[in-house]
């Protein structure tokens, strides 16, 4: 199977999971949550990760570029956060997009008196919609840890563990707090996930540098 054939295979797969997860999982999971969850503390923090990492995106793209024009030579590590940083970016702008193409509401009712299914009873997607009350879909923040988790996970293969778990921490936060959908949240991993796959291949379709611990070559930690 080609990688293109693999992409088509999981945007399928993410098709089907958002439309299980819209027509039948989304609203239960959302007013369990409501009731019991969402007053514990603890899950609006373990949501926090994100927001750590994606200011630092451009200004480490910047410095990672500085070091390239200067002709200094990247290791391994420095590569994989260059990686990182530029899949980071994609995925920001590519969530933003699609956020205004579906329109969707939130679970709850965050910002600007924003509509949502817990207050008002509002649930669906309201195509080409723009406004903070309509970006619930995918999640940017599941896009966000996704895009740097998902580069990790390919260079670095003794780290998948501790990507797994990076990630899982985000999206139950996300889930437990009602901060969105489960729905938004597998979205939102297909997108970030995508971006930091193609960063991968792109970058070692410009020439012999294979830096994931797989294809048959030897890679240096550093």
């Amino acid at each position: 199977m080609t990688d293109l054939q693999k992409w088509l295979a999981f945007l399928a797969l993410t098709v089907v999971g958002v439309a299980v997860s819209y027509l039948w999982l989304d609203r239960p999971i959302a007013f369990f949550a409501h009731e019991h969850v969402r007053q514990f503390s603890i899950f609006a923090k373990m949501t926090q990760f994100p927001e750590l990492i994606a200011p630092f995106a451009g200004a480490l793209l910047f410095v990672l570029g500085l070091l390239a024009l200067a002709g200094r030579p990247m290791a391994k590590l420095l590569t994989t956060v260059f990686l990182c940083g530029l899949s980071l970016v994609a995925a920001g702008a590519i969530k933003t997009e699609l956020k205004y193409v579906f329109g969707r509401t939130w679970p709850e009712t965050w910002v600007r008196n924003n509509p949502s299914l817990i207050r008002d009873g509002v649930y669906g997607f309201n195509f080409f919609r723009s406004g903070r009350a309509y970006e619930s879909f995918p999640s940017g923040h599941t896009a966000a840890v996704c895009s740097a988790m998902s580069v990790l996970w390919l260079c670095y293969r003794r780290w998948r563990a501790l990507c797994a778990l990076a990630v899982l921490l985000v999206v139950i936060g996300l889930i437990g707090s009602d901060f969105h959908f489960l729905s938004d949240v597998v979205a939102g991993g297909f997108v970030g996930a995508s971006t930091g796959w193609l960063a991968v291949l792109m970058w070692q379709a410009g020439g012999p540098r294979h830096i994931t611990d797989d294809g048959g070559q030897t890679t240096e930690d550093g």
